[in-house]
């Protein structure tokens, strides 16, 4: 009996110890992933821009780390990783927050938005006559 008590003391702490593990943070594969995600947003926004044939913003909430195309929702990204964005001046809302938006043609206001996670820096471009949206590793 007194064995049986042990096993499931063990089983209970073992399975303890599993249930509350949580994997270390890793910031490349955040990185390469946010990096991933905004890109395919971008090139999103881009298609529904030229589908609807008006114009459709995306937005990035600096402040907040989070972003949104169009009228949808918003997206969290990590908050362990520094975000920056640089866009034309019409573009900017306030101190925390700015805007990338597409045309019925294809063409964009242009911009960059940039990721770091520690030494690793990416970022994802999207050029303004063509709005070809591009990933690139910077540092």
């Amino acid at each position: 009996m007194i064995e049986i008590l042990v096993v499931l003391a063990i089983l209970g702490l073992a399975l303890a110890l599993i249930a509350g593990y949580k994997g270390p943070w890793s910031g490349t594969l955040d990185l390469k992933g946010s990096a991933t995600e905004l890109a395919q947003q971008l090139r999103l926004a881009r298609s529904e821009a030229i589908l609807r044939n008006q114009p459709v913003e995306f937005a990035l909430d600096l402040a907040h780390h989070r972003y949104r195309v169009g009228d949808g929702p918003a997206r969290a990204l990590p908050a362990q990783m520094a975000v920056q964005m640089v866009t034309i001046a019409g573009e900017r809302r306030g101190l925390g927050g700015a805007a990338i938006r597409f045309n019925p043609d294809g063409s964009s206001t242009g911009g960059r938005i940039s990721l770091n996670a520690g030494r690793r820096d990416i970022a994802v471009g999207v050029d303004w006559l063509t709005g070809r949206v591009t990933v690139a590793e910077t540092r």
